[in-house]
């Protein structure tokens, strides 16, 4: 099996954006809005790209303090963003949301990367930063879904044990499905990605399961806690 990793150019990237651009232009003829979606793709291209430059040189310079400032970032990027959908209550929600993302998704990526993997150094950029980000990134989704729901259904009138678990469910719906199509319907990223880069599918498979793992733990752990610590904020506003 050939394990060289085919090199795009930007000019190959240009050539993904045509079916991008056959949404965009859906999108205008149908007269919603287009320009929120070039923006969303613009931005992400950005952010990616910067986001390369800036991975190779944390690579490079193996530093904890570097990898405890990055995970730190993500941390209170991550509840920043999942208040997003609760605007009037993002102030009063925020520390819930920092403590429940820090709390659910340290403990998978502890577990993952001390517990399962025994990175030596403890802070391996390579490993920790990839990993921190698809845990955190899995803590926000369900901490922003767990908070929209709650908020809807303690509008609706639902006492506070109903409200909290019909929230925590509806924030494991994504990544249960997630874990019920692995396989079936879909190669996650990181399973694809190794395999693309020459790696044995049998050791894909079990970063893949690791992975899945956290993912999970990280966003149970994180929708309970905030559902949890943030009580007193929906019921008082109530």
């Amino acid at each position: 099996m050939q394990n060289t990793v085919l090199s795009l150019s930007l000019t190959d990237l240009t050539i993904a954006l045509i079916p991008v651009l056959l949404v965009v232009g859906i999108l205008f003829k149908w007269s919603l809005s287009a320009h929120h979606a070039i923006y969303a793709i613009a931005r992400m291209a950005t952010q990616l790209l910067l986001i390369g430059y800036l991975l190779t040189y944390i690579f490079h310079s193996d530093s904890a303090a570097i990898v405890l400032a990055i995970l730190a970032v993500m941390v209170f990027a991550s509840s920043w963003i999942a208040l997003s959908t609760l605007q009037a209550k993002r102030m009063a929600l925020y520390k819930y949301a920092l403590a429940a993302v820090a709390v659910g998704g340290g403990v998978s990526l502890i577990t993952a990367t001390q517990g399962v993997l025994n990175l030596d150094p403890w802070y391996r950029p390579q490993y920790m930063v990839p990993l921190a980000g698809m845990i955190f990134a899995n803590a926000m989704n369900s901490v922003s879904l767990a908070a929209e729901r709650f908020a809807a259904e303690v509008e609706r009138g639902c006492d506070y044990p109903q409200a909290r678990n019909t929230a925590l469910q509806a924030a494991l719906i994504p990544i249960t499905n997630t874990l019920f199509a692995a396989g079936l319907v879909s190669f996650p990223g990181m399973m694809t990605g190794q395999i693309l880069s020459g790696i044995s599918p049998l050791v894909a498979v079990r970063y893949q399961v690791m992975i899945m793992c956290m993912a999970f733990a990280s966003s149970g752990i994180s929708a309970a806690c905030f559902l949890v610590w943030g009580k007193g904020v929906f019921l008082r506003q109530r």
